[in-house]
């Protein structure tokens, strides 16, 4: 009898063990996500015990992450889900790795918190294609205690690029290793500076170029500018996250959901605070500000790991994994029923007015982040990254912008 009832329950555990579906989960950019990503799965699990997840190791960037993903599509190793750049999904779509999502939405998106907005981030040619998971949007992160020194206040804080670099130039002029102002040579952030603007990467249709125009020489020329009259440097992007906290840069512009990591870098140094992005156009309803983040896909196409994916999906893009992503990274809400109940961020965004300020920018002008069509979408960013350090080096603006446009109509087949 013992010998039986031994029997039986190792054959219903090892019966529970074949029914735990495994899910392999791809992210990127471990400096932001790595913890997030820890407790979405332990939560996640802790719902669902009879799906394990199993997070791989993570890429050091989106597009890093995208290239990975590329190899293991063709190799068959490729994970069942992955956090991808909202601009990148599409790269991955056009090779045919991903498996659309309309089969899994609720009958009415919108009640689960999918508005329209929302799922137009992963919406291409009437297909779901992946689900925001975070957004951001570039905000000016600001050190108080410098711009004092530099005889600035926070109470006439500059709203104009053009007294933001003049303050700039005054917190460089401090001395010692005290900078004024840093922004990445990053598709994304010329993107921003684009849409404050007015401007846009490419025509509606997608069939031109159409920075190589008033506002994307203004806002290419705003490195320059950044790097003339204001000083500065070309420090490295992780170099600049490590400056900022550590209280030697005074204004720097990066993605909103660094909230988190700068203010815990700052601790009782100095008191960060977050400005929006200022706002160019004469018309307001041109301005649009790429929203960053990440969208997740899914790429497997086994029906059971597909729901089982898909219950992960729901969970991480659902209010309570938003609630989780908000309050671990500082990335606004990609679900609306998270702004609209106070019971999941109520109290958080009562106690951090930088992240209501931040996610309030989303709200008034966030769009897509423009992912550029076809296989040379991730050369393309890489392409204006390079530009963008030319001008900051000293390259004229509007001849290095014409021929960086000229190149991308090459590239994407577009002459």
């Amino acid at each position: 009898m013992k010998h039986l009832l031994l029997s039986a329950a190792l054959g219903f555990a090892a019966s529970a063990a074949a029914a735990q579906t495994e899910i392999r989960v791809h992210y990127a950019i471990p400096t932001i996500w790595a913890q997030t990503q820890q407790l979405l799965a332990q939560e996640f699990m802790a719902a669902h015990p009879d799906i394990r997840v199993v997070l791989d190791g993570p890429a050091e960037g989106y597009e890093e992450g995208v290239q990975r993903l590329l190899r293991e599509g063709i190799a068959g190793t490729a994970p069942d889900l992955a956090y991808v750049g909202l601009n990148l999904w599409r790269v991955l779509e056009d090779r045919g790795v991903l498996q659309p999502l309309d089969p899994f939405l609720p009958e009415d998106p919108g009640a689960a918190g999918y508005t329209p907005a929302l799922l137009s981030l992963g919406r291409f040619e009437d297909t779901q294609w992946a689900l925001g998971t975070s957004g951001s949007t570039l905000v000016m992160y600001v050190n108080p205690y410098l711009v004092e020194q530099a005889g600035g206040s926070m109470e006439d804080f500059p709203t104009t690029f053009d007294g933001i670099i003049a303050l700039a130039a005054d917190i460089d002029a401090l001395g010692g290793n005290t900078e004024g102002v840093w922004i990445a040579r990053h598709d994304w952030r010329f993107q921003s500076l684009l849409g404050s603007h007015g401007g846009r990467p490419m025509t509606p249709d997608e069939s031109d170029i159409a920075f190589d125009d008033a506002a994307g020489f203004a806002a290419a020329g705003l490195y320059r500018r950044f790097a003339e009259e204001a000083g500065m440097s070309s420090m490295s992007e992780n170099d600049a996250r490590q400056a900022f906290p550590a209280g030697t840069l005074g204004i720097m512009f990066d993605s909103s959901a660094l909230l988190t990591r700068f203010t815990e870098g700052a601790g009782d140094g100095f008191e960060v605070v977050v400005r929006p992005l200022p706002v160019v156009a004469e018309d307001p309803s041109t301005v649009y500000f790429p929203t960053g983040g990440s969208a997740i896909v899914m790429l497997a196409d086994d029906p059971a790991v597909q729901q089982a994916a898909w219950e992960y999906i729901a969970f991480v893009t659902g209010p309570e994994g938003q609630r989780i992503i908000v309050e671990n990274t500082g990335y606004a809400p990609a679900n609306a029923l998270v702004i609209e109940d106070d019971a999941y961020l109520g109290a958080y965004y009562a106690e951090n007015e930088n992240a209501r300020v931040a996610h309030a920018q989303v709200a008034a002008y966030a769009g897509p982040w423009y992912a550029f069509p076809g296989a040379e979408g991730v050369a393309v960013t890489d392409l204006i990254a390079a530009a963008m350090v030319e001008v900051a080096d000293g390259a004229d603006v509007e001849a290095t912008v014409s021929e960086l446009a000229d190149t991308l109509r090459a590239r994407l087949g577009m002459n």
